[in-house]
């Protein structure tokens, strides 16, 4: 197993890939090194003396710059090294991509839906309107999961705060994330229920939805209701029925749409399970499918690499607009802009945003991009989508589902068990948290530290990722974990 990684043979800096001591050797043809102090796994040595000013560059990009003098062989991270980003930026579109060449076909067994979008699970939704219902909602989930037929999964509820008390965009948000999910195709039926007071109320929230197909759409009005537990569960049996029509067919995989998502990251993620990803979003948009990757934010500082792989001019500019309106968010509410990388980011390895960005974005792979997405907006262009949603793992994941990703792949560092509306399959950046782990992880991209090949490993991914949306359940969805959140952007009345 190698000791360190250079990334990039413009790189001043290695990755080391087990912990470093003092008078510790980094020797092969073009490195000759000693180490002059204890160094984590994870994190940054300097490969050559850099004086204070001077940028740090990994992955063949500057990730900050030095706070001070650093010498060859000495740490690098947050005591040494600062971001060297700004505000708000100006940009000029200048393109610079290869469209990816067309492979074969590949299929999934998922369920065709009468309006002919497709899913990959045949499960019930219940969707609370406002966060007064949440209790009824877990309990018709409860009572609703003891009524399956063999057809239909489980029943769902998906509690949270939201839908009363919030005003404008704010409010709009929350009726666009219920509306997606209301719409997504991986429920082969869904309960909306209201309380019948609520400001994003069943009326409001059917203006959202559009046109729907009242057998696999029920509402219910709890206020209006003598019993509202017996009543819903009178319209969840008959979702059950609707759902139970419908069965597991071979369908292409370009109708697939995967969310691309990383949460608690290290210096490994980068450098394994990101980049796996990105080739995995390769070989999906190669086949006609869909990827979407989020987390603004964690663009910052890479977003010009997202620029000019962008198609046309008109989504170069929505990319500038997202990026720089998100700039406006923090400045809106008195916040740094960059000060994002958390703790547990500095103590895997990241020191600054643009540390953590250019690892982030390389989920992303090499395709195009297609279209960028404002929140809660469902997808519309095959390819490489952005979306406007911020970092944080549950909110991030929530709008993935709702703009129309059947599963979400989340690469970690030091892992977590949440899960979103949808299949979350959990990609550990490193070996040890998938041993360590192995009740949360899905799949181990720490393979490639140990002289895997990328090649093989992507397919291998694939592969598992078409396994799963032909009804392979992964290990949150074992342990009956799903999570929604809403983006809270606003006056709480």
């Amino acid at each position: 197993m190698k000791e360190y990684i250079k990334i990039n043979e413009q790189d001043n800096v290695v990755v080391a890939l087990r912990e470093f001591k003092e008078g510790d050797r980094i020797q092969d043809g073009t490195i000759d090194l000693v180490v002059k102090e204890s160094v984590p796994s994870g994190h940054k040595i300097a490969l050559h003396f850099m004086k204070e000013g001077e940028k740090v560059i990994k992955y063949g990009n500057p990730i900050g710059l030095a706070k001070a003098d650093i010498e060859a062989g000495t740490w690098v991270h947050t005591h040494n090294i600062k971001t060297g980003l700004g505000d708000i930026c100006s940009y000029i579109y200048e393109k610079d991509y290869k469209e990816l060449e067309s492979t074969e076909d590949a299929y999934f067994r998922g369920y065709r839906r009468k309006d002919g979008k497709v899913g990959i699970r045949n499960e019930i939704w219940i969707i609370p309107t406002v966060g007064c219902v949440n209790k009824i909602a877990a309990l018709l989930e409860r009572k609703g999961n003891s009524m399956l037929t063999d057809n239909v999964e489980k029943v769902c509820a998906f509690e949270h705060p939201y839908g009363c008390s919030q005003m404008g965009e704010d409010q709009e948000n929350t009726k666009k994330i219920l509306a997606g999910l209301v719409n997504h195709p991986n429920a082969g039926g869904v309960l909306v229920i209201g309380l019948g007071c609520e400001n994003s109320g069943v009326e409001q929230l059917k203006e959202h939805i559009g046109k729907y197909d009242g057998n696999r759409v029920k509402f219910l009005i709890c206020q209006e209701e003598e019993d509202e537990v017996e009543a819903a569960l009178k319209l969840l049996s008959g979702l059950i029925e609707y759902a139970s029509t419908f069965a597991r067919e071979e369908i292409p995989v370009k109708e697939l749409i995967i969310g691309l998502k990383c949460g608690g990251s290290d210096g490994f993620s980068g450098i394994t399970a990101n980049p796996l990803v990105g080739a995995f979003s390769d070989i999906l948009i190669s086949k006609g499918g869909t990827t979407i990757l989020t987390e603004v934010p964690e663009m910052f500082g890479a977003e010009t690499l997202l620029m000019s792989r962008c198609r046309e001019e008109g989504t170069f500019d929505k990319t500038v607009a997202m990026i720089n309106g998100f700039k406006d968010y923090y400045t809106s509410h008195n916040q740094t802009i960059y000060e994002n990388p958390s703790p547990g980011n500095k103590q895997g390895g990241i020191s600054t945003l643009e540390d953590k960005s250019l690892g982030c974005t390389q989920k992303s792979g090499n395709a195009p991009v297609s279209d960028v997405l404002p929140y809660g907006s469902p997808v519309k262009s095959k390819g490489l989508n952005l979306l406007t949603a911020p970092g944080n793992d549950l909110v991030a994941a929530t709008a993935l589902a709702a703009s129309g990703a059947h599963i979400v792949l989340f690469t970690t560092g030091r892992g977590t068990p949440f899960a979103c509306p949808v299949p979350t399959v959990k990609i550990s950046s490193n070996s040890k948290l998938y041993e360590r782990k192995s009740n949360w992880i899905d799949f181990n991209a720490g393979v490639l530290l140990e002289e895997g090949k990328m090649d093989n490993i992507a397919q291998n991914l694939f592969s598992f990722v078409l396994d799963t949306a032909s009804g392979k359940t992964v290990k949150s969805e074992i342990e009956g974990f799903h999570d929604m959140a809403v983006w809270k952007d606003g006056v709480t009345l």
